[in-house]
Formats: C-alpha cells, structure tokens, sequence
C-alpha cells in the first residue's frame, strides 16, 4: 500500500510486533506513535506477554487504532499459575468479537540461560496452543534455542498459522514453519553485519515466508547501538530495517512492502477486518 504525501511516495508498513505498552514508552507514546506514523508504520500488532498486561494492550491498541494479541509469554510462566491459563481463555473469548484481536501471543518456549525451567514453559505453551485452535485463532510465538520443540507441539496440538517472531533457526526448522502455514518475523537483528544466517534467511526465503516487525524497545537495529550500550527501539525504525532487507532481496521496497503487507494478512486474518490493505 502507498499515498502520495507532499509530492513524495510514502510507503505504508505492518509491524507485525511491537510492544507499545511497555513502560518504556509511558513518558512519550503519543510522540513515538507520531514518529511511527510520519515513517509510514500504518498499523502494528500488539502482543501481551502476561495476564496482568491483557487490558493495557487492549487499551493500547483501541487508543491508537492497532492491533493486539492475548498470551502469557514463556519468561513470564515463572510467576503464573494454572488459573492464567482460564483467564486467558475466557479473555480470548471474551475478545472474539473485537476486531482488533487478531491472535494468541506472545506465547512459546525459550531455552537460552535464566529462562524458566522447560517442565514450566512447554505446559503452558501447550495449553496456549489448544486455546488458539478451539477459537480457530493464529499464534504469534516467542523463539529461542526452541524451535524443534515449539514445531514438536504445533504438529502435535494443530494450528491455524501465524508468525515465527524473531526466528533465529536452521533452514529445516525454517521450512518446518513454513509448511505449517506459518510466517517468519525479520526485523532489527537482520541489520547486523554479523548476523550472517539471518541476513541469509532475509535475502533467500520465498516472498511468501518473510513479515517485519521490530519488537520495540527491544531488538534495536544496528544503527541504535554504541559502545556505550543500545538506545531504545521504536516502530518508526521499521522503515530502515524494511530498506535493508530489500536491498539483501534485490527488490524495491514499494515490492517488499506489498509482499510484507501480504504475508501479514494471511499470517492474521483478522488484520484484514481492520481496513489494513496492501497494493
């Protein structure tokens, strides 16, 4: 999708995930929502990551005209009980008939050092899962050092699709997704030098497999970090990262746009009730 604004092509973008809520932002949402939007940001996703966070990002999203996801992210089961797991169940319920309730997230498994331990994680992941497929609802999954494991539980409970955010895995594991009807979120870890296999994944994956998204404040691109430590992400960074990723794809962004916008839509459906359109 595009508009002509002042005799310029601005380019219109879906950030498939975005933290908008966090505290990070209280001092200035308003402002970083401007920035977003004068970037070409016309529409985000907005997952919880706990019970205790569900009405803000409700709030959020219906105050700025986004979208949002209900789920209790895998760092957070530490200090959630079964009754999570109803709450978020009746709170799914409950939120089918707002349009802006586009899925189950941020939910998954996450292996790496001072996570939660696996015996903790994977009930409820699994649990997650079967709510997503009793109310036909896509899920948005938090990956790290776990994607054999979260495709274990995706073929073994059923899914609808949805977004891979941030993957960071092998090409089997990519294709594995894939197959499931999923699609891969690419955002600020794609703009490092460094990150070869990621970077690699950007530029070779089929046009169907890729959305962005920057995960803000988190996961800043490479231009927001200095020695002295990492200046806080926003969704306005969005645009930057879409330009490198089309140059790693040798294609326009006017074409990465409509196929991001694409992919975005049929990774959430949902979105697509919202009046969010590509060309």
């Amino acid at each position: 999708m595009q508009f002509i604004v002042r005799d310029r092509l601005l380019i219109m973008w879906i950030d498939t995930h975005c933290h908008l809520d966090a505290l990070e932002f209280d001092t200035d949402r308003d402002a970083v929502v401007a920035r977003a939007r004068g970037a070409g940001v016309h529409m985000m996703v907005l997952p919880a990551v706990d019970v205790g966070g569900f009405g803000r990002v409700r709030d959020c999203a219906h105050r700025y005209g986004y979208a949002y996801a209900l789920g209790i992210h895998p760092l957070a089961v530490s200090s959630a009980k079964a009754i999570d797991l109803e709450q978020l169940r009746h709170a799914a319920q409950r939120a089918c008939s707002d349009p802006r309730f586009v899925a189950v997230g941020e939910i998954g498994l996450d292996y790496s050092s001072g996570a939660p331990p696996i015996e903790i994680q994977e009930p409820f992941y699994r649990e997650q899962l079967r709510i997503a497929l009793e109310l036909k609802l896509p899920v948005i999954l938090h990956v790290r050092r776990s994607a054999d494991r979260l495709l274990y539980y995706l073929r073994r409970v059923g899914v609808i699709g949805g977004i891979a955010h941030a993957f960071n895995g092998s090409a089997v594991q990519a294709q594995g997704f894939l197959d499931l009807g999923m699609r891969l979120g690419f955002g600020g870890s794609a703009t490092y030098d460094g990150s070869r296999r990621i970077r690699r994944f950007a530029a070779e994956l089929p046009p169907e497999a890729i959305v962005l998204e920057t995960d803000a404040p988190d996961i800043p691109p490479q231009w927001l970090r200095a020695d002295d430590g990492a200046r806080r992400n926003e969704p306005c960074e969005l645009a930057r990262v879409a330009a490198v990723i089309a140059t790693l794809r040798g294609i326009s962004l006017q074409e990465l746009a409509a196929m991001t916008g694409r992919n975005a839509l049929l990774a959430l459906p949902r979105l697509g009730e919202l009046g969010t359109a590509v060309a």
